[in-house]
């Protein structure tokens, strides 16, 4: 029972890493799905989760973007640049350049924020349990780098009846068929 004990304890002391160690130090992966410039959906793939120091993700972005995506604020309503936008073309997180929504599915909710009825694939947004400010709502993070978004209701047009409420401060608008030059 004694050199039982050892030796389950003996890589530990040796400095050895167990599997359990490895397992802790590998980059988080999720499946998002790509998109080209005009829509057309390219396939499913893995990637690493952005993971950034926060000062990194400082540099990146401006004071509001920051204060959007990293620390869950919201733009005020009808200040955004995207929350009149009608052109055709597809919205990317600001902070990772994952295709979020296509514009074929944003409406006028008279929110005065840029509402969408669903994203452009369920696997590139993910949605969460919200219960700040004595509300409780659904807050939508970007797959990616869990990038604050908005928040989601059960408020919104057919087909879906969703409302995906976001903030502009969190999204790039890039015109359909355009290549990006994130």
């Amino acid at each position: 029972m004694f050199l039982k004990a050892l030796g389950a304890g003996l890589p530990t002391v040796l400095g050895v890493r167990t599997l359990s160690a490895f397992a802790s130090a590998k980059k988080q992966v999720v499946r998002i799905v790509q998109f080209d410039a005009f829509g057309v959906r390219t396939g499913v793939v893995e990637l690493e989760k952005v993971e950034k120091p926060e000062a990194e993700w400082r540099k990146q972005l401006t004071a509001e973007q920051f204060q959007v995506t990293r620390q869950a604020g919201t733009e005020y309503p009808g200040t955004g640049k995207y929350a009149n936008n009608h052109a055709d073309g597809l919205y990317h997180c600001i902070c990772c350049d994952t295709v979020l929504f296509d514009s074929k599915t944003k409406f006028e909710s008279g929110t005065g924020w840029p509402s969408f009825w669903q994203p452009i694939a369920k696997e590139n947004v993910a949605v969460q349990s919200d219960n700040s400010h004595g509300m409780q709502r659904d807050e939508v993070l970007c797959s990616r780098c869990d990038g604050h978004l908005g928040h989601v209701f059960d408020d919104g047009p057919p087909p879906t009846h969703q409302r995906y409420c976001m903030n502009s401060a969190s999204l790039n608008f890039f015109p359909r068929g355009k290549q990006q030059s994130v």
